[in-house]
């Protein structure tokens, strides 16, 4: 017992040490998003609806083939009319996964509880070599 008391500096370094290690891990246990194969499955077997939140010229760079366009800031306005459907699955997806993320919370928000954002964003989905589509 007295090993732990004269050593409690280095017992809290340890366990700080160890939290930070965890820490990447454990925060995305709770995040929802999904990975680019899921996000295919997801649309093949669900019919998913595909939104992509990126401005207009950063979609017309590239985007999923059947990604409607509906930039962040219109999020709010424009949803209900894109996807009528609100038990169908919408995939979120942005340029890397973070405006998407902020999208998943307008879109459940609006009552789309299945909505989800596109981990990574098209970073991940062309890294993953699936289709692009330009214009």
């Amino acid at each position: 017992m007295n090993f732990f008391v004269d050593n409690w500096p280095l017992l809290a370094i340890a366990l700080a040490s160890g939290g930070m290690l965890m820490w990447p891990g454990l925060s995305k246990v709770g995040a929802g998003g999904l990975s680019p194969t899921d996000a295919v499955m997801l649309m093949n077997r669900e019919k998913a609806v595909v939104i992509d939140v990126c401005e207009p010229d950063e979609f017309a760079a590239g985007h999923i083939g059947a990604a409607k366009n509906i930039p962040l800031s219109q999020l709010e306005a424009k949803l209900p009319a894109a996807v009528k459907n609100k038990n169908l699955p919408v995939i979120l997806v942005c340029a890397s996964g973070i405006r998407s993320g902020k999208a998943v919370a307008t879109a459940k928000k609006l009552g789309y509880e299945q909505a989800q954002s596109l981990d990574g964003g098209m970073k991940a989905w062309r890294e993953a070599s699936l289709p692009v589509d330009k214009g």
